[in-house]
């Protein structure tokens, strides 16, 4: 069964950093994109962050270009989303995300998610 698992939100400042984690299991983690979702309040799920299987190739959405880095570690089974420089509108939760499909996970339709977790960016 395949299982992500996310970790690293919480409550920071304007200008702060934080670093989410997503641990993967149950399936070859090596052979897909892995990506990061949120979901602001009263809004739909838009995707942040996509890093491709050998992770070369990555992608962000324009609103964190410049400050969000995404990175994995496939002897880990991991992937990493570096977030700095945070603003309120950050605020949101962070769902990781995997498929064999780079435009699945930017479509918000990946077959794998974790169960998210949340961040909050306010003074």
């Amino acid at each position: 069964e395949a299982l992500l698992v996310e970790s690293g939100g919480g409550l920071v400042q304007p200008g702060g950093s934080l670093r989410l984690s997503c641990a993967a299991s149950g399936f070859t983690f090596t052979r897909k994109p892995i990506g990061w979702v949120r979901q602001r309040p009263g809004k739909g799920p838009e995707w942040v962050s996509v890093v491709s299987p050998g992770g070369v190739t990555k992608r962000y959405a324009d609103f964190v270009k410049g400050r969000f880095t995404i990175s994995r570690d496939n002897a880990k089974n991991t992937v990493s989303l570096q977030m700095d420089v945070l603003k309120p509108e950050d605020t949101a939760d962070y769902y990781c995300a995997a498929d064999r499909s780079y435009q699945h996970i930017l479509a918000g339709r990946a077959d794998y998610w974790g169960q998210g977790t949340q961040v909050t960016v306010s003074s």
